[in-house]
């Protein structure tokens, strides 16, 4: 299981971003592995519009299975919602936190969107 993490750094320790399309990267994390690469979101960082889309559609590209962030909005999580891959919001300060918070089962899917389009 590949599980894409909202963050600004390039390692476990690094913050959780809140925001999903305009986080500056993404740490996907090989669940069975423990191995984990670094993806720039730098194109979507200041989109006048359609960050969360283009972030939702570069993320479902890596082939991951969810995603860990601080809040999805409602665009970016049609689209993640249509290619299967499952959406969990928590306020884990690091990446790290957010991973021990899922392997606890201590953080579940959404349902819907959290927060409206252009959460800053």
């Amino acid at each position: 299981m590949k599980i894409a993490f909202t963050t600004s750094g390039n390692d476990l320790d690094a913050p959780l971003d809140s925001r999903f399309g305009r986080a500056p990267k993404y740490i996907v994390y090989d669940l069975d592995s423990g191995a984990f690469d670094v993806f720039d979101n730098e194109k979507n960082l200041n989109a006048a519009q359609g960050a969360g889309i283009q972030a939702a559609e570069a993320v479902v590209r890596l082939g991951v299975n969810c995603v860990i962030t601080g809040h999805c909005g409602p665009k970016a999580f049609r689209v993640l919602s249509a290619a299967g891959v499952k959406v969990y919001c928590t306020d884990a300060s690091t990446v790290s936190e957010a991973l021990d918070r899922f392997r606890a089962e201590r953080i579940a899917p959404l349902d819907a969107a959290d927060v409206e389009g252009h959460h800053a």
